[in-house]
């Protein structure tokens, strides 16, 4: 029989999907890693087991003990899926821009959720970021997982996004490209990938209102550049520990409006049912297309699923409300 022991184990092996409809004027072969395919219908799975692994193998996370972590929606998915296999108690921090849907999905995966406003600096007392270490604090035998500086993040990438990727492409790929928050994702990725061949390009799509394509360019936060956006999961107004930023080879931002518009594209016209970051992925692939050639072989990673969207993206009303759609 084959079966697998829990749901945890299902993480990982997601495919490859040839673009075509969509970059049809884009040098190469363009192919997305769809990491909707995990059980918890995002990238983050694979973080969220690698961190709760070392946090047992540290002792930092004892039996019967609570996750504490401040999310967009996607981490405390895989967090709770980990925690609900294994026996632990999950209180989340999210903020109050994310979509309803995700704070819904949480809740039913029996996670507590705490919903914070949204248009506060990271070192408020009520932002989530803060809600979430003073909850640690204050709950017994806790642990704030902090995805942002928690470097078993990216190593989780390095162990098997990068090896998947490696070996679906023969190791033919030339850029890997992918939104980027927390940094794990494209650091640890771009880590295995770098190490199996030095010429391979890492390109992180940014946004609008975040500061890492200012640091990465200048070593230092534009608070300039820091202000309210729509896009979700990607961007930020601090600089995580694990974003690697020497790997990476350029950033790129793309709109809110452009992103939105872009996963809508990946849906009608690949069938791919998508979240923002993908959208936003492929349109900054568009901007950069002039830095390709006919012979390369571009991986772009689809973080996560549109269901967790349904209220904005997908829906014209709150598309119009924002002025995405006429």
């Amino acid at each position: 029989m084959q079966y697998f022991n829990n749901i945890v184990e299902t993480i990982g092996n997601t495919p490859l999907v040839k673009l075509n409809k969509t970059v049809e004027d884009i040098p190469g072969l363009i192919l997305g890693k769809v990491e909707y395919f995990n059980p918890g219908h995002s990238t983050k799975d694979r973080m969220a087991l690698s961190m709760v692994n070392e946090a047992e193998k540290s002792g930092r996370l004892k039996p019967g003990g609570t996750i504490v972590e401040c999310t967009s929606g996607n981490t405390g998915m895989g967090l709770a899926l980990v925690a609900v296999t294994r026996g632990y108690k999950c209180i989340f921090t999210t903020t109050d821009k994310q979509a309803k849907e995700k704070v819904d999905i949480l809740r039913a995966v029996g996670a507590e959720v705490i919903v914070c406003r949204n248009d506060l600096e990271p070192d408020h007392p009520d932002s989530y970021y803060s809600t979430a270490e003073r909850i640690s604090k204050e709950t017994p035998n806790s642990i704030w997982m902090n995805q942002y500086d928690n470097l078993a993040n990216r190593l989780g990438h390095y162990q098997s996004t990068g090896p998947e990727i490696w070996e679906q492409t023969e190791g033919k790929i030339t850029h890997f490209v992918v939104a980027t928050g927390t940094g794990g994702t494209i650091s640890g990725t771009g880590r295995y990938l770098k190490e199996k061949n030095p010429n391979i390009k890492l390109w992180a799509i940014d946004t609008f209102g975040s500061t890492l394509k200012h640091y990465h360019e200048h070593g230092e936060i534009s608070e300039e550049e820091i202000y309210p956006y729509l896009s979700e999961g990607f961007g930020e107004d601090i600089v995580p520990q694990n974003i690697d930023f020497d790997i990476i080879d350029l950033f790129e931002k793309v709109g809110d409006k452009e992103g939105a518009l872009g996963a809508r594209e990946l849906a009608a016209k690949e069938g791919l049912f998508l979240g923002y970051s993908a959208g936003s992925v492929l349109v900054g692939l568009r901007q950069l297309k002039s830095h390709l050639k006919p012979t390369d072989v571009v991986v772009l990673l689809f973080h996560d699923h549109g269901s967790r969207y349904l209220a904005k993206l997908y829906n014209d009303e709150w598309m119009k409300e924002v002025g995405f759609l006429g």
